[in-house]
């Protein structure tokens, strides 16, 4: 691991100002394990904030709101990056979206490079999404786009 750094570089700011996964760590509010889910709900809203949405179904929710210390992994640039950091509830529920989206906005503490020693990412991971292309596009433009205007 290499030294941490309170916020994000300009690679890494970039990638996260497009769609791409992550997986978002959170404490279980009623185990006090941890806890790890692969969300594309975020995008970087400056070098040293993340914005995330979350359905409010989401036992993530309340993870969250109970303890706000979160770790999001992230997969790119030849490596891997964990970003800890406080997540904070931005809006309880977006508008314009068809249902119950709550907004985050995690503030960054620490980035680190996370993979181990003399290794790189040969690729990022990919994904697909296998449920109906037009829904998921018009859903990810509402959610994108009531993000970028949660108050």
């Amino acid at each position: 691991m290499s030294e941490a750094v309170a916020q994000l570089n300009e690679s890494l700011l970039s990638m996260l100002q497009s769609e791409t996964f992550v997986l978002l760590n959170t404490v279980d509010a009623e185990t006090s394990g941890p806890t790890s889910t692969a969300i594309s709900w975020i995008y970087a809203v400056s070098p040293s904030v993340l914005r995330i949405a979350v359905d409010h179904r989401s036992r993530l929710v309340n993870n969250m709101k109970v303890n706000p210390m979160v770790t999001i992994t992230v997969f790119g640039e030849s490596t891997v990056h964990a970003i800890n950091g406080r997540a904070a509830v931005r809006q309880d529920r977006l508008d314009d979206v068809p249902f119950n989206i709550c907004c985050f906005d995690v503030e960054i503490e620490a980035v680190r490079n996370a993979l181990f020693y003399g290794a790189k990412l040969d690729s990022a991971p990919r994904y697909v999404k296998v449920y109906d292309q037009r829904a998921a596009e018009k859903l990810d433009g509402q959610v994108f786009a009531a993000m970028q205007k949660a108050r």
